[in-house]
């Protein structure tokens, strides 16, 4: 059994077609007005935010293929249309479309790339 590091954890994980790993940031534990908020409200906000941690190849287009010889196999020649959520962006995305999974013991989004509002990338777009 190999030992996950920081460096490998991920590598082990692939995320399918369009969607994305987020990790959500912490939320604030007070108001702006300054009231405090018990655990578990923020994580009941219909709107989050969190960090992109690794994204999935894009929405597949299937190639059409010429079958010129028969007695060839056919190969699954399939390209995919990228996704614009980069590893590292921050992402402001919506809780109902989804879904919240435990990794390693911290919890994590998988999100599709259509439940995701806003990105916030720190290079210039």
């Amino acid at each position: 059994m190999v030992n996950l590091t920081q460096d490998n954890k991920w590598k082990k994980l692939v995320i399918v077609g369009d969607r994305v790993l987020i990790k959500p940031t912490q939320p604030d534990e007070r108001t702006s007005s300054g009231l405090y908020l018990p655990p578990g409200v923020q994580e009941k906000e219909k709107v989050q935010q969190g960090y992109v941690i690794k994204t999935g190849p894009g929405f597949p287009i299937p190639v059409v293929a010429d079958e010129d010889e028969a007695w060839k196999e056919p190969q699954e020649n399939v390209k995919y249309i990228p996704l614009q959520a980069k590893e590292g962006d921050l992402a402001i995305f919506l809780v109902s479309g989804s879904t919240e999974v435990l990794y390693e013991g911290e919890k994590y989004y998988i999100v599709p790339q259509h439940s995701i509002l806003m990105l916030e990338r720190e290079e210039d777009l």
